[in-house]
């Protein structure tokens, strides 16, 4: 199981640089060599980069986790892809959500404080942990943030590579 899910971990990573390859910009999966980014993106020039962080998510279950960096702004020209990949037995097309990073920041920040702040099971205040959930659509992150609008939004990072 843990072999099928660093392959999809893979696999996500290679559809977020192959879509970018298709759409006409230079692609590169970084392969662990580079920290906190897993895709570097440029357009036909070189002139102008942009740094991709991919997580992989089960299109069943509609969350995906992301450690506690995901509260970080790196800054207008690094992005977070959630890429839902399916399994070779579902009939189904990759997701995409692309999430700007003062975006996820600030909208995992909050929603993290929420999930803390709020009593778990048995009333029992929750503990602070270096994880967190974002959750997908049609579900909503605590704090009611919607990833709707970050759906195959390829234009936020061609923004950003447009000389």
């Amino acid at each position: 199981m843990a072999e099928q899910k660093n392959a999809r971990g893979n696999a996500s990573q290679f559809f977020v640089a192959g879509e970018l390859c298709r759409r006409g910009y230079s692609a590169v999966v970084t392969i662990g060599n580079t920290p906190n980014i897993d895709v570097l993106c440029s357009n036909v020039e070189g002139t102008k980069f942009v740094h991709i962080q991919v997580k992989t998510y089960d299109l069943k279950k509609l969350c995906c986790p992301v450690s506690q960096k995901a509260e970080i702004d790196y800054g207008a020209n690094f992005f977070w892809a959630l890429c839902g990949v399916p399994h070779p037995d579902e009939n189904c097309s990759v997701e995409y959500y692309i999430i700007p990073s003062k975006e996820m920041a600030v909208n995992i920040s909050k929603a993290n404080q929420k999930w803390v702040n709020s009593p778990g099971i048995r009333v029992i205040q929750r503990k602070n942990t270096n994880m967190r959930t974002v959750h997908l659509p049609p579900k909503c992150c605590y704090g009611g943030w919607n990833l709707s609008e970050y759906q195959d939004r390829w234009d936020l990072i061609e923004e950003r590579l447009i000389n």
